[in-house]
């Protein structure tokens, strides 16, 4: 076992890969390792290989009723998730099968003491495993990657940036895109013209209803125009919530 683990850690993300290395990757810099680092969460990596069986450390085999490819096998995959039984949290197998990964679950999995990412390879891990260990499957979109690592560092990285601590204020959350079932508004800093490009004069009126107004309008035009997906939902929403 290797990685990170600060004593005192309040999320704790528990990684099973062939590639250890990969990780923390990413979330070493920035504001999720800078929050690693003081221990708002914690991560741990475990090599899946180690607890392979034979000599060779075999991990994979070809699939049953034939096909192209190798399967991780059930054997190896469930003594990894064994070693891990007393860590808290769900158990995630990052795959293009499962259910997207949204807002609202990076938000219920913030709200948890940590999770276990299971990183397929290959063509993926005998369903058996999955079964048994009642895992969720989590997708993080409609494409497919070389592993699961890449997909499970995306959904580290949305949780951990929802934990208390790690990026200060709750309430700058509220406006992101997909909190408030919109996508953002466009953003503006100086110089107030740049390239001859004058940004929106009511940003610096200095009225903060109006602002916030504009900034509601901007953000309802953009989800409308560019995710009409989520517009419908949002409307929905908003329909039920006026009805309640």
């Amino acid at each position: 076992m290797s990685g990170t683990k600060i004593s005192g850690t309040k999320w704790q993300a528990t990684i099973l890969t062939l590639f250890p290395d990969m990780f923390p990757g990413p979330l070493g810099h920035s504001l999720a390792g800078k929050s690693l680092n003081e221990g708002i969460w914690g991560l741990k990596t475990l090599d899946i290989r180690e607890f392979a069986r034979d000599k060779h450390r075999t991990v994979d085999d070809t699939p049953l009723g034939g096909g192209l490819g190798m399967v991780l096998k059930p054997d190896v995959v469930d003594a990894a998730l064994q070693a891990v039984t007393a860590t808290a949290g769900p158990r995630i197998y990052l795959s293009p099968r499962g259910k997207m990964l949204d807002q609202a679950m990076a938000r219920d999995l913030a709200a948890q003491p940590g999770a276990v990412f299971l990183c397929g390879r290959y063509e993926g891990v005998d369903q058996r495993v999955i079964d048994a260990h009642a895992m969720q499957e989590v997708s993080i979109g409609d494409y497919i990657l070389s592993g699961g690592e890449v997909a499970a560092l995306t959904v580290i990285d949305a949780v951990v940036r929802l934990l208390p601590g790690v990026m200060g204020k709750a309430e700058g959350h509220h406006d992101e895109s997909f909190e408030t079932g919109l996508l953002e508004h466009s953003h503006f800093t100086q110089p107030r013209v740049w390239n001859g490009i004058e940004a929106p004069e009511i940003l610096a009126s200095g009225h903060h209803r109006k602002i916030a107004e504009w900034r509601l309008a901007e953000a309802k035009k953009e989800t409308q125009t560019r995710r009409p997906d989520l517009w419908k939902r949002y409307l929905e929403l908003q329909s039920k919530s006026s009805k309640e």
